[in-house]
């Protein structure tokens, strides 16, 4: 399971998604928002079922950060190849 630099990128991204969100507080979510959070956790929850890729799941806690960590977490952990 080697780490390309496209995965290295998406595991970057949802590293500092996830501190910026704990150093600056994680604010509510508004207007727009809740329509990115939906379609992730509907996308996330969709494409789990068709590809058996449990471990992405993972993406809907990580949402609690925000859309900055869990879209780059879902496409990191989506980017992985499946046994």
């Amino acid at each position: 399971m080697g780490l390309t630099p496209l995965r290295s990128l998406w595991l970057g991204l949802a590293l500092a998604g996830a501190g910026l969100a704990l150093i600056a507080g994680v604010p509510p979510p508004r207007g727009g928002d809740w329509a990115g959070i939906a379609a992730l956790a509907v996308w996330c929850l969709v494409e789990t079922m068709v590809r058996r890729n449990w471990g992405a799941l993972a993406t809907l806690p990580a949402l609690a950060l925000g859309l900055g960590c869990a879209l780059p977490l879902y496409l990191f952990l989506r980017s992985r190849r499946v046994a």
